[in-house]
C-alpha cells in the first residue's frame, strides 16, 4: 500500500527495499521543496505574487542548471495528456557536473538514490516511489546491469531514458540533490524542534547523543540523526521512524506562523536547499511560480511515499548482488503512471 508522509508499507517495498543510508536527505529535501510549492501557491492565490516570486527567483538563482538533461525525443515514450507531472530525483554523492561526459560516454557524478515523484493532474496529492539503485533492468545502449550505473556511464539523459523505458512514463523534469543539503537547510530555518522516538547515541563520530522526545537539533546534528542506523536492533526500521520525524519537524517549521511571517528566513532556506540544486533548464521561474500556484496539497497527509515494487534480491550472472524487478506489479504500475491513476492502485493493493 501507498502510505502517507513517508511511511513506506511492507506490501510495497518488501524486504529488499530498504531505506539506504543517504536516502532521508533525498527524501526531506523533496518534502522541504513540496512545502515551499504550497507556501508560494498559498501566497499567489492571496494576492501575494510578489513573495512568490521572490522564493521562486531565489530558487532559480542559486541552483544550478543541467543542460541537456534529456535523451532523443525519438528514444522517448509518448506522453498521454493527464495534466500530471513526473519529477524525477537523482541523490548523488557528489555535486560534479551531471553531463560531464568524455568519450567514453562517462560522467563524473554517482547516482546514490532514485525517486520518482508524481504530481497528479488535480496537484492535491503527491507520490514519492523510490526506486532501488540496485534494481537490475536494462540500460539502453548496454545490456542489463544496476540502475544507478545509468548515471556513470551516460550522464543525466542515460538515467531518465532508462527510467522512461522502464515505467513506460515521460519524465517532465530532472533535480540532482546532494545529500549534504540538509544540514544547510535545517540551519537556515535555525534548527527544528524533533521529536525523536527513541533516545540513543550515534555510532559513528563525533557520537551525538539524543534524548526520547523533543531535541532541538542543528544541520549537523540532523544529518547524523537521519542516517543513524547501526545504533538500533532494528537498524533501517528504526531510522525510518527517526526520517519521518526529522521530516515532520522540517515541514512543521517551514510552514510555521514565525517563518511564513518572515520573508527573509523563507528565502535563506530556499537559497540553501537551491545550493544543492541541480535541475533542468526548463524548470525556470515561470514554471516554479506556475507549479506553486496550482499546488493544493492538504498537508503531510498529501504526501504519499512508497518503494517500487521488487522481487527480492538475487545475483547476476556476473555474480553482483542485485534487487530484482517484480515484472507481476510492473505492468500495473505502468498504467497508473500512463493515466494518473497511483491513488486508484493504492487502494487496490
Amino acid at each position: 500500500m501507498i502510505s502517507h508522509a513517508g511511511h513506506l508499507e511492507p506490501h510495497w517495498h518488501g524486504r529488499a527495499a530498504q531505506p539506504r543510508r543517504r536516502r532521508s536527505a533525498l527524501f526531506i529535501a523533496l518534502i522541504a521543496f513540496l512545502s515551499v510549492l504550497a507556501v508560494a501557491g498559498g501566497a499567489i492565490v492571496g494576492g501575494g505574487l510578489l513573495y512568490a516570486g521572490s522564493v521562486a527567483s531565489t530558487f532559480s538563482s542559486t541552483v544550478k542548471h543541467i543542460p541537456n538533461a534529456f535523451p532523443p525525443a525519438a528514444t522517448r515514450p509518448v506522453a498521454v495528456s493527464t495534466g500530471a507531472m513526473n519529477i524525477l530525483l537523482i541523490g548523488s554523492d557528489s555535486r560534479g557536473d551531471p553531463t560531464t561526459i568524455g568519450a567514453t560516454g562517462t560522467s563524473n557524478q554517482r547516482s546514490d538514490t532514485l525517486m520518482l515523484v508524481h504530481i497528479d493532474a488535480d496537484r492535491r496529492n503527491v507520490y514519492v516511489m523510490s526506486i532501488m539503485r540496485d534494481l537490475w533492468v536494462q540500460i539502453p545502449g548496454n545490456g542489463t546491469a544496476k540502475i544507478n550505473a545509468a548515471l556513470a556511464w551516460g550522464g543525466t539523459p542515460l538515467v531518465v531514458q532508462t527510467v522512461e523505458q522502464l515505467l513506460g512514463t515521460p519524465i517532465d523534469h530532472v533535480a540532482i540533490i546532494d545529500f549534504q543539503g540538509l544540514a544547510g537547510m535545517t540551519d537556515a530555518l535555525g534548527g527544528v524542534d524533533v521529536d525523536s522516538p527513541v533516545g540513543f547515541t550515534t555510532v559513528l563520530k563525533p557520537h551525538y547523543t539524543f534524548v526520547k522526545g523533543i531535541n532541538h537539533l542543528d544541520g549537523s546534528q540532523a544529518l547524523a540523526f537521519a542516517r543513524e542506523r547501526y545504533a538500533f536492533p532494528t537498524a533501517d526500521y528504526q531510522r525510518v521512524a527517526d526520517q519521518q520525524a526529522l521530516i515532520r519537524a522540517i515541514v512543521s517549521k517551514v510552514l510555521s506562523r514565525s517563518t511564513l511571517a518572515d520573508p527573509a528566513a523563507m528565502t535563506a532556506f530556499v537559497g540553501a536547499m537551491g545550493r544543492y540544486l541541480s535541475v533542468d533548464e526548463k524548470f525556470d521561474v515561470p514554471t516554479i511560480i506556475g507549479l506553486a500556484a496550482s499546488m493544493r496539497l492538504d498537508g503531510a497527509s498529501s504526501i504519499h511515499t512508497f518503494t517500487m515494487p521488487t522481487g527480492g534480491t538475487g545475483t547476476s550472472a556476473d555474480g553482483q548482488s542485485i534487487v530484482n524487478v517484480d515484472q507481476n506489479s510492473l505492468s500495473a504500475l505502468r498504467t497508473a503512471y500512463a493515466h494518473d491513476q497511483l491513488g486508484t492502485l493504492a487502494q487496490t493493493q
